[in-house]
């Protein structure tokens, strides 16, 4: 079985705080509230602004996530949600597809920290859920913040349109 890792890195400090949109499908209560807790925790130990945003269902996360992105000013987002399989093939539609949405909207600029937890069983998302153990919502909302340092120290230089001025 899989454990944490042994190569956790530091939380990067910020000049100016980033804002932060949590996005959770709130299917399970308990599971939920153990990942918002660690999300935020982790977020504001970083300094960050965050808000929280609740859909549906995990399929409807990365679209929240698309939706912001283009509309909204956050830095950054943190995907959340558990999916626990059933007896039909619907499970494997629901992770895969909400974790490709999540990757293409990643790779097209938008730094997401996934944290969707898809196992097996309610044990299993107890453990990853619970911040003294696996605690993935933490280490998404951690992965987040290391991207928004990313895209903030490898930022392109502005370049204006025109001409200078003689002198300039």
């Amino acid at each position: 079985m899989a454990g944490h890792s042994d190569n956790v890195l530091d939380l990067p400090s910020f000049d100016e705080a980033p804002k932060v949109l949590i996005v959770i499908a709130p299917y399970y209560g308990a599971i939920s509230a153990a990942q918002l807790a660690s999300a935020r925790v982790v977020l504001e130990s970083a300094g960050a602004k965050h808000e929280t945003l609740e859909v549906p269902g995990s399929l409807e996360v990365p679209t929240a996530i698309g939706i912001a992105h283009r509309q909204a000013e956050f830095d950054g987002y943190v995907a959340l949600g558990c999916v626990i399989r059933g007896r039909t093939s619907h499970y494997d539609i629901v992770v895969n597809e909400s974790a490709r949405g999540i990757a293409t909207l990643g790779l097209t600029g938008a730094c997401i920290g996934n944290g969707i937890i898809t196992v097996e069983n309610m044990e299993q998302a107890e453990e990853r859920a619970d911040a003294a153990r696996l605690d993935t919502a933490g280490g998404a909302a951690a992965a987040a913040l290391h991207l928004i340092h990313i895209q903030r120290t490898l930022k392109k230089e502005t370049k204006g349109i025109g001409f200078k001025a003689a002198g300039v």
